[in-house]
Formats: structure tokens, sequence, C-alpha cells
């Protein structure tokens, strides 16, 4: 995960056949999510979305 992904963590994934998943949207905080994804869900009705929250799963340490 980039820099700039880490700054937008709440994610507004499209739920695709077979377990798969399209990134719509990030936001940096769950409430702006939110009202986007009502948004979506009006324009949309029949599109599955998902809202989470991305975390970095990498570690920076450095061994001297």
């Amino acid at each position: 995960m980039n820099y700039q992904q880490q700054l937008y963590p709440w994610v507004i994934y499209r739920l695709l056949p077979n377990l798969k998943r399209l990134i719509v949207a990030r936001f940096r905080r769950r409430n702006d999510a939110e009202e986007h994804l009502k948004i979506l869900k009006r324009l949309l009705p029949q599109v599955k979305f998902a809202i989470s929250f991305e975390v970095s799963s990498e570690q920076n340490s450095s061994v001297d």
C-alpha cells in the first residue's frame, strides 16, 4: 500500500461475481464513505457495494 492509499483507508468496493471486487473510491473518513455509498445505491440500486477499512500489512523494520 503506497502513501497516498494510506491517507485514504476507507474504501468502497463494487462486488463482482466470483468473489471479485473493484475499488470505486477511497476516503479519509468513514462518514464520507457512507454518504458516497448512499448516493451510489440510489443511482445503481441493482449493484452491490461494500465499505472496508484497509490497513497496511507491510511492516517497516530494518535490521542493522
